[in-house]
């Protein structure tokens, strides 16, 4: 690590002040984003101390660097997440994704149950957020399975299905009086605070009284339930019996280079879940941990205490977020909790110096692959396929790659002009012009790499899209052998690179062409459905963009929905839309 004259420079004349700065490399391209309190004392540090793993790796490609002065540590916050979220610079690693995790939201005036991803609708009462997606589905499904729960968004005319078979109150026909509603709300949120005792005693004595008439198959199905609930309340079982309070719990640990933060969510004084993430030790310590915290509520609500052990955290965090309660407790219960938080942060580490899926592996990768091909290491690679069935519906897809690893949020579809349907030269002009026309429009920044999952032809095409955007990006494509096997990389010169197919780059390449092929096949795949129902559904009375769509989720083939019976149909749709589909149908 050498402290150039220039970077001398810079340092002397940063100010004293809040700010976010910018390391950028030889190539004048941004690769970490940072915030500070103090800019010259924070920027100073990468290059005056000594610095090991990835922070010496990020040092050594600082060839400059820019800062932006702000007022105060909030504004520095907000500036640093934003030029975070729109560069994608390569050293930046966030601690949580842009998505929001589920609460099960219960509407307070009928007891109707849905998934929410924020709780900010005063009519509804919220439980979680539930760090694991799936137990938040379980859970619903269940509720839903128990109590006579409303199941439609909007009320038809007539009972429906679940109305029958005792699980819903039929409000589309029957008038709920508001003590109904209330009973039933009341019973639910019991459920969800842990009082499942009533509900299993119910079940209990449903089964014997149904094993007892000989009705064995509802005996069964009493005993599932009574098996989900027990299943769903184990999960809920470290509680704190007279401490209902809703608290996130962090703690962190540090080990050659790399830190675990580790997050243990309680609601209503059930321990929902745990996360825990590894990253490499930028800054290390406290001041890391805090940051990465402040990150975590960009996306998530704020619980009404927040527990840690990072020493200084309350008064750096509570600067950016006024209105949080940060508590670090020295003796008692509420410490056993941190405790539980640091031994989870130290197992995230032991699992991720043994997991072979390490950063580092991927960084080598991608090493590999610039050296290969000649280029710089592509840390941002986006890759593209097409898809059509004999020239129908056809359409584009893209794949992005960021440090070697896939970002769905950069993921794109394009419908593609049916003039070029079964025309995949064209098709990939019409594509690659769309996308990077867009990205010059909006002067938003460029791969390293583009591949086509295909051979010369299709990097002919890339490039000659490229030149008439006037964009300039390395283009190579994923040729195959006879056995319409991935056999290496060529360039648009015919030069090709066979790959090892016992390497590690080999598999690498193979998992981003799948994904590109699967994300291609899936959005032509519902396409094609969407089209092969329209001449169907067109025309029909009663049978709008909404109830289209629900026919598709029920009957995603056209043979299902031949099958279907008239009886079906009238589930879902008024009876004279259904015998009108019913009768177009048949004439098919």
């Amino acid at each position: 690590m050498v402290l150039t004259e220039s970077l001398k420079r810079q340092i002397a004349l940063l100010p004293d002040r809040p700010g976010v700065y910018q390391m950028k490399d030889v190539n004048d391209r941004i690769i970490y984003v940072g915030k500070a309190k103090n800019l010259k004392r924070r920027v100073s540090q990468y290059f005056l101390r000594p610095q090991t793993g990835k922070v010496l790796a990020m040092v050594n490609h600082v060839d400059h660097f820019d800062f932006i002065q702000v007022h105060t540590d909030q504004e520095a916050f907000i500036l640093e997440m934003n030029l975070i979220q729109s560069l994608h610079p390569r050293y930046n690693i966030m601690l949580m994704d842009d998505s929001h995790y589920p609460y099960i939201a219960i509407r307070k005036s009928d007891a109707f149950l849905k998934i929410a991803r924020r709780a900010d609708d005063k009519h509804y009462f919220y439980f979680g957020p539930f760090p694991n997606s799936r137990d938040a589905f379980t859970i619903i499904d269940l509720l839903n399975r128990i109590y006579p729960t409303r199941k439609c968004k909007t009320l038809g005319k007539k009972p429906c299905l679940y109305a029958h078979l005792g699980q819903c109150l039929a409000p589309c026909v029957n008038e709920i009086s508001p003590e109904t509603y209330q009973d039933l709300y009341n019973k639910i949120k019991a459920f969800l605070d842990g009082n499942t005792a009533p509900v299993i005693k119910e079940y209990a004595e449903k089964m014997e009284q149904a094993s007892e008439a000989m009705r064995y198959e509802d005996a069964e199905s009493y005993k599932e339930t009574i098996d989900a609930i027990k299943r769903v309340t184990a999960k809920q079982a470290v509680e704190l019996q007279s401490d209902r309070t809703n608290r996130d719990v962090f703690a962190y640990a540090e080990r050659d280079g790399y830190l675990a933060l580790s997050i243990l969510t309680f609601r209503n004084g059930l321990l929902l879940g745990k996360k825990v993430r590894v990253v490499p030790s930028f800054e290390g310590g406290a001041s890391q941990a805090t940051e990465l915290i402040e990150e975590y509520y960009q996306n998530n609500d704020l619980p009404s205490e927040i527990l840690c052990n990072i020493e200084g955290m309350a008064e750096e965090f509570t600067s950016v977020y006024p209105s949080a309660k940060v508590f670090s407790p020295k003796e008692g219960r509420l410490l056993s909790q941190i405790d539980m938080a640091a031994l989870n942060a130290r197992q995230g580490l032991d699992n991720h110096f043994q997991s072979a899926r390490l950063t580092d592996d991927n960084e080598a990768i991608l090493e590999s692959l610039g050296k290969l091909l000649g280029i710089d290491t592509p840390y941002r690679i986006e890759l593209f396929d097409n898809s059509h069935l004999q020239g129908s519906n056809p359409v584009g897809a893209m794949v992005c790659y960021i440090n070697g690893e896939p970002v769905k949020g950069m993921y794109r579809k394009f419908h593609l002009d049916p003039k070029n349907a079964g025309d995949d030269y064209h098709s990939m002009v019409e594509v690659v012009t769309r996308r990077y026309r867009r990205l010059k429009e909006e002067n938003l920044s460029y791969p390293d790499l583009i591949l086509t999952d295909g051979g010369l032809p299709q990097v002919h095409a890339t490039l000659e899209a490229l030149a008439a955007v006037g964009v300039n990006i390395p283009v190579f494509g994923l040729y195959k052998n006879d056995r319409h096997e991935t056999e290496g990389i060529i360039d648009k010169d015919e030069k090709t690179y066979p790959l090892d197919r016992q390497s590690p780059l080999f598999f690498y390449l193979m998992r981003m062409q799948d994904e590109v092929h699967r994300f291609a096949i899936s959005f032509h795949r519902s396409e094609r459905i969407k089209s092969m129902h329209a001449s169907i559904f067109d025309g029909v009375p009663g049978i709008g963009e909404k109830r289209k769509e629900l026919l598709r989720k029920n009957y995603p083939t056209l043979d299902a929905l031949k099958n279907a019976s008239l009886e079906e149909l009238k589930q879902i749709l008024p009876a004279a839309s259904a015998e009108a589909l019913k009768q177009k149908i048949d004439t098919l």
